[in-house]
């Protein structure tokens, strides 16, 4: 728990203005009941920190947008972010879903120390893990199961390895970008067109045309989880034809709530443990795409947002 010693400097990306970011400086004042956190990595969510970037979220999400621990508000000025891995100083290292900044403070129930095994460079991935964990939850794949996930983003991938371990289950990751090939190797996930007569396909594109080539792959009865945001975008996708004849069912996941069938017995708390539990595995190292020192982070933000070989670019304090 911080002292009564005088307030410290602390720096925080904000986003100004459509796609202008710069460094802040504010000063902490050590408080009661707050843990202070320096930082030691934080990952960049690219699919959904491109939108606050670009000024993309709709007006009518800005309140369900916001982020713990956010600054600002939607759109602009707004200091955002959900991915931090920092040290405490008595000396543990936690996750914390909070903004890129190198000092905060925090109650200590939005900590959440890393298991043993897993090195705080790969812990930046622990939302988009709690993200891909429930999407799995909302699918409700089962074994041998035939399933088709359209993405080979940071989510997209996550899921994939989650629903590869399922027993059984014929998994394809479909992706257009031939250049993620790598990492579906890395990861031993098989890559392709998309299964005909898929029970659960996974949309984590943000593209419509994703979205209705799983409607079209599917099998009877099949359920389609959209599982991307569009923003401030409009989807067209095809619902005549034999989408109601044969009854396919399209489910929203998104990670604000915990999947209806898991949240009697799983809080968030419980959620974020288990996905930093998940994210034990070497092989997800290969989601890291590059990083960037935290003082030069602004002047290559965009750059980072707009290259599509960014997975999750991991910023270092």
């Amino acid at each position: 728990m911080p002292d009564d010693r005088a307030s410290i400097p602390a720096r925080a990306l904000w986003f100004t203005a459509p796609r202008r970011c710069e460094i802040r400086s504010e000063a902490l004042t050590p408080a009661e009941g707050l843990v202070r956190v320096r930082a030691l990595a934080s990952g960049i969510s690219r699919g959904t920190e491109a939108l606050v970037f670009s000024g993309r979220v709709p007006e009518s999400e800005f309140t369900r947008m916001r982020g713990p621990h956010q600054g600002g508000d939607l759109p602009f000025p707004v200091k955002y972010g959900y991915a931090v891995v920092g040290q405490t100083d008595e000396g543990r290292t936690v996750f914390c879903l909070h903004p890129h900044q190198d000092v905060f403070q925090v109650p200590s129930t939005d900590l959440i120390a890393l298991p043993g095994d897993l090195p705080p460079d790969r812990a930046v991935l622990a939302a988009n893990m709690e993200t891909a964990l429930n999407i799995v939850w909302d699918a409700g794949v089962m074994p041998g199961d035939r399933v088709n996930v359209f993405g080979a983003g940071v989510v997209g991938l996550l899921v994939a390895h989650l629903v590869g371990q399922v027993p059984g289950v014929d998994l394809r990751v479909v992706e257009i970008d031939s250049t993620r090939g790598r990492v579906l190797e890395a990861l031993g996930l098989t890559g392709g067109s998309p299964q005909e007569r898929a029970d659960v396909a996974i949309n984590a594109t943000a593209a419509d045309a994703a979205l209705s080539q799983a409607i079209e792959t599917m099998a009877d009865e099949g359920r389609v989880v959209e599982a991307s945001w569009y923003g401030d975008r409009r989807a067209s996708i095809p619902l005549g034809g034999a989408f109601h004849s044969r009854r396919l069912k399209i489910i929203s996941s998104q990670v604000g709530q915990v999947a209806p069938w898991q949240r009697p017995r799983w809080p968030h708390r419980r959620r974020m443990s288990k996905a930093l539990e998940l994210l034990c595995d070497p092989r997800l190292d290969a989601l890291i795409s590059n990083e960037t020192a935290f003082d030069e982070i602004a002047e290559v933000y965009g750059e980072v947002i707009d290259d599509p070989a960014t997975l999750c670019h991991r910023i270092r304090y």
